[in-house]
């Protein structure tokens, strides 16, 4: 098992997981966070942490596609381990659906 990150997280990008994360398992796109699936040890500690509850575990029922978009962008975009403002916009975007196909950039964030 690990955990993924999904839709809610686009355009809120949260980062109070990766503050604690104990094995910096987090990597940043430019509006949206993704768990590298080799790395996280399945401690469930960044979970309860995502105020937008867009943190799930992979056992969780349809969450494949969400396991391979975190897998792909882990291996490319950079490694954040430290807390950052949220995105402007998180209040309003949080729950809204569909971010995904509507939203999601595939470009990289800054990292550490």
């Amino acid at each position: 098992m690990t955990y993924v990150v999904t839709d809610n997280c686009i355009r809120c990008k949260y980062t109070d997981c990766v503050e604690v994360c104990p094995v910096d398992c987090f990597y940043e796109g430019e509006n949206f966070l993704v768990i590298h699936p080799d790395e996280c040890i399945d401690c469930g500690v960044c979970e309860p942490e995502c105020p937008a509850e867009a943190i799930k575990p992979d056992t969780e029922p349809g969450l494949d596609k969400w396991l391979k978009i975190n897998t792909e962008f882990a291996s490319i975009w950079p490694n954040i381990t430290v807390k950052r403002d949220a995105m402007p916009e998180a209040k309003e975007m949080d729950g809204v659906e569909g971010k995904y196909e509507q939203y999601f950039s595939p470009n990289p964030g800054q990292g550490d």
